[in-house]
């Protein structure tokens, strides 16, 4: 570190996306003052908006203190601004932990960490676009990696410390687990083995209010202990080992799983050093986390001797959010003696509860993000990004509606059994005409995923507490036979004369007419209400 200084509370080096478009960096007290003025905050990734999202959150939790009931949320929902008297007096109050530059606590590092023979490190793993071993990949010109600015070095350690690769780190001096002058492996950043969800507002504003979980909520088990990380004694390069730890929401939200060091020039950072921090483990952490959604795991509950064993529901890269829905509803949550099998993230069974009371309309719009990260081999290289939203009206969330939460999911199920059929189809045609099926299978199946998700996503944005749910679920089996009727008669007419004529497989004879025709009774079957009643026909 240099004797200079960059305070984060008043240096701006947060993106954020304004209202007219237009994109600006501020402060942490200016992202606060303005809030109402900005749609989103911004990263260089997704998964860095997510990080610094949680950031903010462990700020105005503290700096509100709470809120500690529904009644204390309300009144903050209501107010036009947040309160701004309350978060400059928390940052006045710690704004020596918010030095990126300080000399002793530098922010989300350790001043003086160092390996025994004093190396010094490039940015490239900091950065988490820049992929280990194919630099051809990157955007990034070659200065880009050799020197950033403070703001941008600022973001990347946020991220770092959420969703930083496993493999092996430098090995610090001072942290009894290095062997050989290495830091083996204890996991990606906690963010990393999430499947994150964050709920968006019209306004950045509403965005943080909306994660804002009172402690008097009781989707969460909240201590007096949970602190965020500028409010505990600086880490050392050991690992903070004992404890209860993590106590609560904030403390995970200001996770270290890295011990960090970045080096200066006195314009700009040159480099960074990359050790292990504290370790975690992601068993049952449902109640102490809740921005991920989560599933039961047996094979857990056989090796920890207990039931249930909860583990973060992380994303599929390839399976769209709309198309996990069932997984987002808390009102669908099981009710029988048998622990369920997914858990809604702990923030959407929270703003159900909140809609429940009144304090939220039941015609507001949600826009719930999944953002996550996906990994290499042993989680030790960065593979991709998950970033995907749908907009949903709050009244699916509440008990109240569960009929009509229940009817979203029934229509997600309505897609996928005839894109399903769609497969069958695909796969049966290539099978009459002399070929094998997995391969047009699985091709059709994307075509009408794809052809049906703007249309469904459409259809769920739509969805209110005063919706008629008999006809919007005939609107969308109408919707989903029109697309999926049109991309099999596209099938059926590309099949060749081979198709046509067909073949025996397996002791059953397929051709062209015959797989069209199971594939007309499966839509069927399983759309009924796209087909008209006789009694309609004939009238």
């Amino acid at each position: 570190m240099t004797g200079a200084a960059y305070d984060l509370t008043e240096q701006p080096w947060l993106l954020v996306h304004r209202l007219d478009g237009r994109v600006e960096e501020v402060s942490i007290r200016e992202v606060f003052a303005r809030a109402s003025e900005f749609r989103a905050l911004l990263g260089d990734l997704p998964t860095q908006s997510f990080a610094l999202v949680r950031l903010l959150l462990a700020i105005l939790h503290q700096a509100v203190d709470g809120p500690q009931d529904l009644a204390g949320w309300r009144r903050l929902w209501q107010d036009p601004a947040l309160p701004m008297a309350d978060v400059n007096g928390y940052l006045d109050h710690f704004r020596g932990r918010f030095d990126l530059l300080s000399a002793e606590t530098p922010f989300y590092q350790v001043a003086d960490l160092h390996t025994a023979k004093e190396q010094t490190f490039t940015l490239e793993r900091l950065i988490a676009d820049v992929p280990a071993g194919s630099p051809y990949f990157t955007t990034r010109l070659k200065s880009g990696v050799e020197r950033i600015s403070y703001p941008e070095a600022a973001r990347w350690l946020v991220h770092c410390q959420a969703f930083d690769p496993s493999g092996i780190k430098s090995g610090a001096v001072g942290d009894a687990r290095v062997k050989g002058g290495k830091g083996y492996p204890i996991g990606t950043g906690w963010a990393g083995a999430l499947g994150g969800v964050l709920v968006e507002g019209r306004d950045l504003r509403e965005t943080l209010l909306l994660q804002l979980v009172p402690r008097s909520s009781q989707k969460l088990d909240l201590s007096d202990l949970d602190v965020p990380v500028w409010e505990r004694p600086p880490h050392t390069a050991a690992e903070e080992i004992g404890g209860a730890r993590p106590y609560g929401p904030l403390d995970l939200y200001t996770w270290q799983s890295r011990r960090l060091r970045l080096w200066c020039d006195g314009a700009s950072v040159t480099g960074a050093m990359i050790a292990n921090g504290d370790r975690i483990a992601p068993q049952n952490m449902h109640r102490r986390e809740p921005m991920s959604a989560w599933r039961r795991s047996k094979p857990q509950e056989r090796k920890l001797g207990t039931v249930p064993v909860y583990m973060p529901r992380e994303h599929e890269v390839d399976r769209a959010l709309w198309r996990q829905l069932g997984a987002l509803l808390p009102n669908l949550a099981s009710s029988r003696d048998e622990p369920p099998q997914l858990l809604p993230p702990a923030v959407l069974e929270w703003l159900a509860e909140a809609r429940g009371a009144g304090a939220v309309e039941g015609h507001y719009r949600l826009r719930t993000r999944a953002i996550g990260m996906t990994y290499g081999t042993q989680q030790a290289t960065t593979d991709d990004v998950i970033d995907d939203a749908v907009a949903l009206s709050i009244g699916l969330l509440a008990e109240a509606n569960r009929e009509l939460g229940s009817a979203a999911v029934d229509a997600v199920t309505d897609a996928e059994v005839a894109v399903q059929a769609l497969g069958h189809l695909a796969g049966n045609l290539a099978l009459a005409a002399g070929g094998a099926s997995e391969g047009p299978q699985e091709r059709a199946r994307e075509t009408g995923y794809a052809e049906l998700d703007r249309p469904f996503r459409s259809w769920l944005a739509g969805l209110a507490p005063d919706t008629d749910i008999p006809v919007a679920r005939a609107e969308w089996q109408r919707t989903t036979h029109q697309i999926v009727i049109r991309l099999g008669s596209e099938l059926v007419t590309q099949a060749g004369p081979a198709a046509w004529r067909g073949r025996t497989v397996n002791d059953w004879h397929v051709s062209t007419p015959e797989a069209d025709l199971r594939f007309r009774k499966r839509l069927r079957d399983s759309l009924p209400w796209a087909y008209p009643k006789q009694e309609e026909v004939m009238a």
